[in-house]
């Protein structure tokens, strides 16, 4: 399987965002600096994370521009196309719609199976998904040959990675319209299987997982386990802090889908990772984690 694609899909002119987190107000933000994108509109139920979305965009988008990364386009611009809305229904003129909700099943199906109820029949929606099979997802819609995985990598504004995941259904120019969007947004595109983790995920969190147990057993501390990656294997981070990073509620709900569709022992998540999340030790976000942070 490779990640060509042979022809010259359109690209569409406006973009829905659902979930204004870290992940879907980056999402937005890549929507908005592509020149081929005319419009991004944002959603998401909380006006406090719409808020705290247009604050995040326009600080990143002012560092880019401090550091010469924005083409000479003002961030003010930029900005400006992107639609901040409280309301679903906002997203009715979107071409395309990327959730970047919770990564729960249920809340991810009967958002899709909302937006297929209003959205134009050529609509293609796309989850952000890390891990849920994208077939299972497409079948709460009526459209299952027009939804397909667009999984980009934290922070989305400077990973230059999105993993693209047809499920069953998906149609061949939706797959490769996706490889267009993708190629379009200046990012590098890789074509994956629908299978449990897809390429990333699949690799990184037993990975993950094995830096908590040995932690857990007391192998080294979370300092020594972190230091062993950075230095040892000029990894950017260690392993603990890049799960804090990601939420270790998303760690443990990856693992969850690994072991639940892959039924192997080495899938199964770590009990101390179960047990930061039961406390409410999320990482970064809750401001606890393997490691304690500030917050702001």
């Amino acid at each position: 399987m490779t990640s060509v694609c042979t022809t010259n899909a359109p690209l569409p002119r406006i973009i829905g965002v659902v979930g204004a987190g870290q992940m879907g107000r980056g999402i937005a933000q890549v929507f908005a600096q592509a020149p081929v994108i005319e419009q991004v509109i944002l959603h998401d139920t909380s006006e406090q994370a719409l808020s705290a979305a247009r604050a995040a965009i326009a600080d990143s988008l002012r560092r880019l521009a401090e550091k010469n990364k924005l083409d000479g386009r003002p961030a003010e611009e930029i900005l400006t196309r992107i639609r901040f809305e409280p309301t679903l229904q906002a997203l009715a003129p979107s071409e395309w719609v990327i959730e970047a909700i919770v990564e729960d099943e249920a809340a991810k199906c009967a958002l899709l199976s909302q937006l297929d109820g209003f959205l134009s029949p050529k609509a293609i929606l796309a989850s952000n998904t890390s891990s849920l099979p994208i077939s299972l997802l497409a079948k709460a819609t009526r459209r299952p040959e027009q939804v397909i995985g667009l999984h980009f990598m934290n922070p989305p504004p400077l990973m230059p990675l999105i993993e693209v995941i047809p499920g069953q259904r998906t149609r061949d120019d939706v797959r490769d319209a996706a490889l267009t969007l993708a190629r379009a947004l200046g990012k590098t595109p890789v074509l994956a299987q629908d299978a449990p983790g897809f390429i990333a995920n699949r690799i990184l969190m037993p990975l993950l997982n094995e830096a908590m147990r040995a932690l857990e057993e007391g192998v080294a501390s979370a300092e020594d386990i972190d230091a062993t990656f950075r230095l040892g294997m000029r990894h950017p981070m260690g392993p603990l802090t890049l799960a804090d990073y990601i939420g270790l509620d998303t760690c443990l709900a990856i693992m969850n889908v690994l072991h639940a569709g892959l039924k192997e022992e080495r899938f199964r998540p770590c009990a101390l990772l179960a047990a930061h999340v039961a406390a409410g030790r999320l990482g970064k976000k809750s401001g606890k984690g393997f490691y304690d942070y500030a917050q702001s």
